[in-house]
């Protein structure tokens, strides 16, 4: 009994030895986001000029590509919402009752004054897809072991980033770090998970900060408050009606 116990166990260890570098890409992708998600946190944006805060819900579905996200304080900023359909994005103002749509040219432009990006936002570069990820080393993070993971463009893909180093936990394939760099190899971001903890049924980092290494001494955290995943979503929350409501 003891001897088979200990070949489980083995088999096991094997088993996650053998996982492939996309097969963690994806797992980890899926893991954070689900077929569908529904949530709302906190942006906090720091600079070292000012702190500015909001908090906002969100809508996410997956298999249509797309999402819609609200501003819900502070109050001034309210009602502003963002709506992602594939490829493309629009922005309502609530101030001046106005939709403006995302230009490509814009897509590497800071989203809403954070050090996200428009195309963080419309994810119109999928990691798993537009990618070639290879293993490349395993390394202990917060105390934590880790594959560090190295993902390529693809000759074909129209992406923003020129290379990506993700470190991903090998106990739960939760990330770690990311790190963007560009074309030129120069890191020009990095973002760090943590507070992991159980929400919406699965284990998922509730602090997610993206520091900025072109602007010295920004960066932006995201609090996730709640999250519920793999839910229906009604067809109008996804709708130019719902993003112009106002509310």
């Amino acid at each position: 009994m003891k001897r088979c116990f200990i070949l489980s166990l083995l088999f096991l260890a094997g088993a996650v030895q053998a996982q492939t570098a996309d097969e963690i890409i994806e797992r980890s992708e899926n893991l954070l986001q689900g077929k569908t998600s529904r949530g709302t946190y906190e942006m906090t944006i720091v600079t070292p000029d000012y702190t500015r805060s909001m908090k906002m819900e969100y809508w996410w579905d997956d298999a249509q590509d797309r999402s819609l996200i609200r501003t819900i304080a502070p109050k001034k900023e309210a009602g502003n919402k963002w709506l992602k359909i594939g490829n493309e994005m629009w922005n309502y103002l609530r101030a001046t009752e106005t939709t403006i749509k995302i230009p490509p040219s814009m897509m590497l432009q800071s989203w809403n004054g954070s050090d996200f990006t428009n195309d963080d936002l419309a994810r119109e570069s999928d990691v798993t897809d537009d990618y070639t990820h290879s293993i490349i080393a395993e390394e202990v993070i917060n105390g934590e072991e880790c594959w560090k993971l190295a993902s390529t463009p693809r000759p074909e893909a129209a992406v923003v980033w020129g290379r990506l180093y993700t470190w991903v936990r090998k106990k739960d394939f939760l990330p770690s770090i990311t790190q963007y760099f560009d074309e030129k190899g120069k890191l020009v971001r990095y973002m760090v998970y943590s507070d992991f903890k159980k929400m919406g049924g699965r284990m998922i980092p509730g602090k997610w900060s993206m520091y900025n290494k072109v602007k010295e001494g920004h960066h932006t955290e995201f609090i996730i408050d709640d999250v519920d995943f793999d839910l229906a979503i009604p067809e109008r929350v996804f709708s130019f009606r719902e993003l112009e409501r106002g509310n």
